[in-house]
Order: C-alpha cells, then structure tokens, then sequence
C-alpha cells in the first residue's frame, strides 16, 4: 500500500483572514454529441438540473451526482477543449464495491477496484493519484483513500471512484460535521457500530452511553482524528 507523506502543519492550518469563502462549484467537460452524452449521464441516475439552448449555436446543460456539491455541464459552444479530453474526474465514495455495484446494474462498464503500487509509481497504465501502475484488487488493507474503480462517457472523458472512510486532518472544517447523502451518513454509522462493538467487548460490558460514543466517534473519523478506543 502508498505511503502518504503529507505536510500536516500546511493542511491543518487554514487562513482566520479569509474573507469569502471560494466553492468549486461546476466541472464543464467537452462532449461531441450532446444528447448521447445526456442519456449517458440521465444512466447513471445523476440529477438533471439545467437543459438550455438558443438556436442551434449554443447549449448547456447541467447534471449532479447524487449528495455531490459540484455539478457537471457541457453543451455546445461551453468550452474549446476537445470532446473526452477531460480525464481524472475523481467522485469519492465511502463503499467502492456498492458504487461499482450500482453502475453495473445501470449497464454502465466500470473497471475491477484497484490499488497504487507501493512506493514503485510509474508503469504502464493511465496515471491517475498514486502514477501510473494500477495494481488489481482494493487497497489489501482497505485503507481510506486507497482503492479506486474506473469508467468512462462515451467520449471518453474518464472517472475515478475513489474510495474514502476517514478523512486526513484539515481536509473538513472544525467547527462542524456533516454528510453530503444518507448513504454516507448510513456508512459512518455501521463503521461506528463495529468498532463500538469492539469497544464493549473491551470493556466487558453494554455501555449505556452508546449513543455519546458514536457521535464522538463519526466526529473525529471525518475530521481526521484519533478514533475513541
């Protein structure tokens, strides 16, 4: 497994000065075709928010991911790049085999899960976070941040799953916690109650204090702390 070295005094120190907060916001990836690339994003179940024309000139049209704060837009005349040449489009998910699960029962192709190589970074594959090596199978240690699946739209523009549990230190804001769907929300909490049950056969008794427990332990997982033990 990638061995993550991070400048942790640099991550977990936001600046008190700012002044507005900068939220990314949209993505505009180049299609060809745009009503085959809005029946391929119609597919994979993403929420249609925007479908606009003038003419024959000029169209937008904007889809989200389900519990995604960023959209996506392409249309016609939105951007000089060339059709699928937008690659390592990243949606973080908290279960990879669910994420794969649901695109193969839209019939949508998607990649085996695979893993960095370690610390060897170049090889033959497309690159992607950890380089060019991707190593079949999830991360051995289904590490936060380590294991990832691939697909594509059909022209090409390429995504990742990758798949994260606990978030690094900095990475969300101290002074609140919050999950973007239900099904995140759903995750955390089994996590906390397998490692809750862990918990009381340590302490060899029910903790009648389970629910303090678990709200102290899905804080601190997705702020990067250490956990409760």
């Amino acid at each position: 497994m990638a061995t993550l070295e991070i400048d942790r005094e640099a991550g977990t120190k936001p600046s008190p000065s700012r002044g507005v907060d900068l939220k990314l916001e949209v993505v505009v990836i180049p299609v060809s075709d745009v009503d085959r690339a809005k029946a391929f994003y119609m597919r994979l179940g993403w929420r249609l928010d925007a479908d606009f024309a003038s003419g024959g000139d000029w169209r937008v049209i904007q889809f989200t991911p389900p519990g995604s704060a960023c959209s996506v837009i392409f249309g016609r005349n939105v951007t000089a790049a060339a059709p699928g040449s937008a690659r390592g489009l990243y949606l973080i998910v908290s279960d990879l085999e669910a994420a794969r699960q649901d695109l193969l029962d839209r019939g949508i192709a998607v990649s085996e899960p695979f893993h960095g190589g370690g610390d060897v970074h170049a090889g033959p594959d497309e690159p992607y976070l950890f380089g060019s090596i991707r190593v079949s199978g999830a991360d051995p240690m289904r590490g936060s941040y380590g294991s990832f699946a691939a697909f594509s739209d059909p022209d090409g523009n390429g995504w990742l799953f990758q798949e994260v549990t606990t978030r690094l230190p900095g990475r969300i804001a101290g002074d609140g916690t919050n999950f973007p769907s239900q099904t995140d929300l759903a995750a955390a909490l089994r996590r906390a109650s397998v490692a809750h049950g862990e918990h009381e056969k340590r302490t060899g008794g029910h903790d009648d204090n389970w629910a303090d427990w678990y709200a102290d332990y899905i804080v601190r997982e997705q702020a990067g702390q250490p956990l409760p033990s």
